[in-house]
């Protein structure tokens, strides 16, 4: 009975890459990484940039730099007390003498001063009532001027249409000299003659008339000289003649045409040269009519400005008793002034008292802003130097980072050298777990006889000594087909 048989087996490229791999592996596994290579992949830290050193060492210089400008400050403040408390001493004695001469001097001139305006305000009656009777004059002056004003315009109109008549009627005579021309028999070809208004198509009308005259009558005569033949006799002069007569007819015509037209041209100028003289006629009228009324203004304007005269000279009288009574208050508010002189001078001590407080305390004043100049220079220098430091610090991190980065990368490309024999390992292992994974086992069948025991005995040896002969050989005794 036949028996048939059936094993799986893998590629033998396959297996030979999985024992490669698996001894590559083990190979690996028992080398370790060394101290030299894991010190070069060790982190590090980039050290301080002389800039980062230079802005600690400016920090320290920095502390307590500003005191001697704050101690400044501090006198500077105390001495502006003393001369403000100095200033506010003087300034009381100053305001003192000030009280006694208000009652000494200022009340007596007060006195007078007030009698003065008293007197004053009776003067305003009479300033208004100038004020008023002045302000009437003008308007009557102003109402005058308005008259007078008309009156000039009204002249200078009635002159515009006395020139705009002049020139109308300097208009009619070109059309008076034109019509004038027109006249006569209008012999020749000049302007104004009747050639001139002949029509320019006269000739062509005649012509055309006279060829179709032409043709009509050479149909009439062919039939007249063949019924003069037929008996017996010519004849054709009387064709020519009424030819004659025809363009005598349409010359005649045209100059018809054209002495009528010369007489309407005629008529026409001799029409606008009379409506032109009656334009300026009107014009001429008219301007007088304005001329009139103009002066009649005028004299109602000579009228008003003697009125306003009589209310002005009115005016006059009021504002000289006003000034009467100004004199008086002048007088009386001169009284007065005379108590204001020795308490002007008194009050020029007190002045100069104070004057002398408000220096001490300008003083006091310019010693304060000196101790606050102390104080802003102290500030300043802080100021400047936190710049200073805070621009080293930021220059020097920057440059920090730089040599951190430089670091960091030499770093990463030690630890890349030490485990890329690692990273390609595991490659290989991946592309062959894949190739193994992916491929399916190969399959092959065989059908064999019925084995004599001598047979089985000896294929049994037989394959005993071929699998020891391929473990001995290792992955290349596996590259046939069992």
């Amino acid at each position: 009975m036949a028996v048939t048989e059936q094993r799986a087996l893998f590629n033998p490229q396959v297996e030979s890459l999985a024992e490669q791999y698996a001894k590559a592996m083990g190979t690996q596994a028992t080398t370790p990484i060394t101290d030299p290579q894991l010190q070069k992949m060790a982190p590090k830290v980039a050290p301080q940039t002389a800039l980062q050193q230079q802005a600690t060492t400016l920090t320290g210089q920095g502390i307590g730099a500003y005191q001697p400008y704050v101690t400044a400050a501090g006198q500077a403040g105390t001495a502006a007390g003393t001369a403000l408390t100095a200033a506010g001493t003087q300034l009381g004695t100053a305001q003192t003498g000030l009280a006694g001469i208000g009652q000494t001097y200022a009340d007596p001139a007060v006195a007078g001063i007030q009698q003065a305006q008293g007197t004053l305000g009776q003067v305003s009656p009479y300033i208004g009532a100038a004020g008023t009777g002045l302000a009437g004059a003008a308007g009557t002056l102003g109402t005058a001027g308005t008259e007078l004003t008309g009156a000039g315009a009204g002249l200078g109109t009635a002159g515009t249409e006395l020139t705009g008549a002049g020139t109308a009627m300097g208009g009619v005579s070109p059309y008076i000299g034109q019509a004038a021309a027109l006249t006569g028999a209008g012999a020749g070809t000049g302007a104004g003659s009747i050639a001139e208004y002949m029509s320019p198509y006269q000739q062509q009308v005649i012509d055309t008339s006279l060829a179709e005259f032409d043709k009509q009558a050479a149909m009439r005569q062919q039939g007249i000289s063949d019924a003069a033949v037929a008996m017996g006799g010519f004849g054709g002069g009387r064709s020519d003649r009424d030819r004659a007569m025809l363009e005598a007819q349409l010359q005649q015509q045209g100059f018809s045409q054209a002495q009528a037209a010369r007489q309407a041209d005629l008529a026409s100028r001799l029409g606008i040269g009379g409506a032109q003289q009656q334009y300026a006629t009107g014009l001429a009228g008219l301007a007088g009519q304005r001329a009139g009324l103009a002066g009649q203004a005028g004299q109602f304007a000579g009228a008003r400005a003697g009125l306003a005269g009589q209310e002005a000279a009115l005016a006059q009288g009021q504002l000289g008793l006003g000034a009467a009574l100004q004199g008086l208050a002048q007088s009386q508010l001169g009284a007065g002034q005379a108590y204001l002189a020795p308490g002007q001078m008194m009050a020029g001590v007190a002045g100069q008292q104070a004057g002398t407080a408000g220096q001490r305390a300008a003083l006091g004043q310019a010693q304060l802003g000196l101790g606050q100049y102390e104080l802003g220079q102290a500030g300043a220098l802080q100021g400047f130097q936190g710049t200073d430091i805070g621009r080293a610090g930021q220059v020097g991190a920057a440059d920090q980072a730089y040599v951190q980065a430089n670091i960091d990368a030499q770093r990463e490309l030690e630890r890349m050298r030490t485990y890329e024999p690692m990273e390609r390992l595991g490659f290989l292992g991946s592309g062959l777990t894949g190739l193994m994974g992916g491929m399916g086992p190969q399959y092959q069948f065989q059908t064999q006889p019925n084995p004599s025991p001598l047979a089985t005995a000896l294929g049994i040896g037989a394959t005993g000594a071929g699998i020891y002969k391929a473990l001995g050989q290792g992955s290349a005794g596996f590259q046939g087909v069992v």
